[in-house]
């Protein structure tokens, strides 16, 4: 591809993705129509629709001939991803601490091309955290080069998952059961309740580990955060094979290097393994 063509892609976002932000940081403390998708823990409010709109609105201006898969007009039932270039975009990020005026939130553009990831926003403007990367080029926060953490041990490691799933009845008993071990196994456990803004810090080398799947988790939460990990260093598996993620398959583990996040996968392995023992 043309380096000019994609300067202009990545201009192009940038900008949008700015609007898009200016949206949520006007919208985050104000009154907010919620409703439930999957159910009290998956939430979606007028927002959503308004900076997904704003975002592809200005892409398919520009870029008529693009694809794009997003939250709110997408749906649950995903496109297959062609070689032609799409744009992958999740307009709020967690959606419940927006809600909430937790200011861990955030945009996130992503684009494939050939079924490739070659560049990825994720913007939190509460924070004024502004994570990007282009393939080849590195991982930046607000334009400063970043990378993983160099811990080696995951005992030595921060881990983040998400406790929310203990909702989900059929997902209770594994999720406990993989907390449970990951907290003794890894020095601290986190849960921030933002898929995107949670991986873009493993590349900013504050989070060692994160492991994510479950309903309501989908591409858009992390094919653009995928890229920013592996621009810095870092390596995204998947949670059942082990291997490279395919981001039309999001279950993750992410980790700072292989072997964490090896140690990660087993793990969740074995706890669910515990788990399918007992049921039987």
């Amino acid at each position: 591809m043309a380096r000019y063509a994609e300067d202009v892609y990545y201009e192009t976002a940038i900008k949008l993705t700015r609007e898009a932000a200016q949206i949520l940081r006007d919208s985050i403390n104000g009154f907010k129509h919620i409703k439930e998708k999957l159910g009290d823990w998956d939430l979606v409010t007028e927002y959503d629709r308004q900076i997904e709109d704003t975002i592809i609105g200005g892409l398919k201006r520009a870029f008529s001939n693009h694809r794009f898969i997003a939250e709110e007009s997408t749906g649950k039932d995903l496109p297959e991803l062609t070689d032609v270039p799409t744009w992958i975009i999740d307009p709020i990020d967690g959606t419940t601490n927006f809600i909430h005026g937790f200011p861990h939130t955030c945009v996130v553009i992503g684009l494939a091309v050939k079924k490739e990831m070659i560049l990825g926003i994720v913007y939190n403007p509460i924070l004024e955290q502004l994570f990007t990367a282009r393939k080849g080029r590195g991982a930046f926060l607000n334009g400063k080069p970043i990378q993983v953490s160099k811990i080696q041990e995951l005992s030595k490691a921060l881990v983040c998952m998400e406790s929310g799933f203990i909702k989900v009845d059929n997902l209770r008993e594994k999720t406990v059961e993989r907390i449970q071990t990951i907290v003794k196994a890894a020095q601290g456990i986190r849960t921030l309740g933002v898929a995107a803004l949670t991986l873009c810090y493993i590349a900013l080398g504050i989070v060692e580990a994160y492991y994510i799947e479950g309903p309501g988790i989908s591409t858009w939460d992390i094919a653009a955060a995928s890229l920013i990990i592996s621009e810095a260093g870092g390596v995204v598996v998947d949670r059942i094979t082990g291997e490279p993620i395919d981001i039309m398959k999001p279950r993750v583990v992410a980790a700072c290097n292989e072997g964490i996040a090896r140690d990660v996968v087993r793990l969740i392995r074995e706890a669910d393994h515990r788990v399918d023992m007992r049921i039987k």
